[in-house]
């Protein structure tokens, strides 16, 4: 590498570090790289003279510098960078203007190139195509446009865009390219007929997919069923635990009230004759809603057996532990298997189910309804009592 060369090389390393946006993650200073390396490819395979070989090897390392200015006609402004960083360092003029004709031809769609110069540099700049890491640098370059709000393609989008460029835009010029670069384009271009073909079917597939979901949710009554029992069943459930926490709060309550009246009013009845009954009422009427609230969250023990005829006539319910739970785990199995065979006595189970678990709820709040109305009643007697007894003790 000559001095003129690895002093550019050192220069766009420090411009691109210093000036580069950091959304360019396809044009940088590795891109700049990638090109001079295909650059010295060709040169190494071609018969060029040591006057063009370094009129291509700076073209490919500052050709992209007009990025760190403008993404628009970055061309242009590259060719600016690149006269003003040569003749800094006092190089021809006859290899300044080789360079910015090298920088102008990379223009892809807007120029053809001219000479042997311009269509190195273009088949450098554009290498990427025939090489393996073709689709690593193509989604970079993807990113990049959306990165930079340029545009926004879907995968698919993308691929489209990659095929029209590889097949009817862009085209090899030197006889190195032609030969180690274009068979491994349409290998590129061939994969990606395939990733084309691949993502057709897979959208297809999705389609067909939700097309069939959708009919089966519309005319299939399962899912309908199911939110059903699903709905009821939680909704049962949650009635019963504010049953729990209803009876809990009278237990607490009165179990409170308990406490303190014997702690501060039994002490007192000695000498105040008169609070006996009122404090008697108070105490019975409480200590009834303490055993209703208890009766109300009591569990009903049930023989937790059943028989294989109660199976085979499906007249037990396995939905509830209560039926099953002295049961062996072969048995209980096998009834599992029987049940899930037949797809009515699986609602016929949840129905039996949400009827008792009902049973059990009305049980639980006509016993809640009558503890609240005692607990009510209670108190308001106990007061009145107190003041009467208060009244006719004065």
């Amino acid at each position: 590498m000559s001095d003129i060369v690895e002093a550019a090389d050192k220069f766009i390393f420090q411009l691109f570090k210093d000036k580069l946006p950091n959304t360019f993650i396809y044009h940088n200073y590795k891109h700049s790289c990638r090109v001079h390396k295909s650059i010295n490819e060709i040169i190494e395979n071609s018969q060029i003279d040591v006057k063009d070989a370094k009129i291509l090897r700076l073209a490919a390392l500052l050709h992209d510098t007009g990025y760190t200015v403008s993404r628009e006609n970055h061309e242009e402004e590259g060719v600016k960078i690149a006269t003003e960083f040569l003749k800094e360092h006092n190089v021809e003029d006859d290899i300044i203007e080789g360079v910015k004709k090298c920088i102008l031809a990379t223009k892809f769609k807007d120029t053809v190139p001219n000479s042997e110069l311009e269509k190195i540099i273009r088949d450098a700049d554009t290498s990427h195509l025939g090489k393996d890491y073709f689709e690593e640098a193509s989604e970079f370059l993807r990113q990049e446009l959306q990165l930079q709000n340029i545009q926004k393609y879907t995968a698919e989008e993308w691929i489209d865009l990659n095929i029209k460029m590889l097949l009817e835009e862009h085209q090899f010029y030197t006889d190195y390219a032609l030969k180690n670069w274009l068979p491994v384009k349409e290998d590129n271009l061939a994969k990606l007929f395939k990733d084309k073909k691949k993502k057709k079917e897979k959208i297809q597939k999705e389609r067909v997919k939700a097309k069939l979901k959708a009919k089966y949710k519309n005319d299939s009554p399962e899912r309908g069923i199911q939110t059903f029992y699903r709905t009821a069943l939680r909704n049962h459930m949650k009635l019963s635990d504010i049953a729990d926490t209803k009876a809990n709060i009278m237990l607490s309550v009165n179990a409170i009230i308990i406490s303190l009246v014997l702690s501060n009013l039994i002490s007192k009845l000695d000498n105040n004759n008169y609070l006996i009954i009122p404090t008697a009422i108070f105490i019975l009427f409480s200590a009834i809603t303490m055993i209703l609230a208890v009766i109300a969250t009591r569990p009903n023990v049930t023989r937790g057996e059943f028989t294989k005829e109660d199976v085979e006539k499906r007249n037990v319910n396995l939905t509830f532990f209560g039926n099953f739970h002295k049961m062996e785990l072969e048995q209980f199995e096998w009834a599992i298997d029987e049940l899930l065979k037949d797809r009515n006595y699986v609602y016929k189970s949840l129905t039996k189910d949400l009827y008792f678990l009902g049973k059990v709820l009305d049980r639980k709040y006509r016993i809640l309804r009558l503890t609240y109305t005692i607990f009510v009643a209670g108190t308001i007697i106990s007061l009145i009592s107190f003041a009467v007894f208060f009244y006719l003790e004065m």
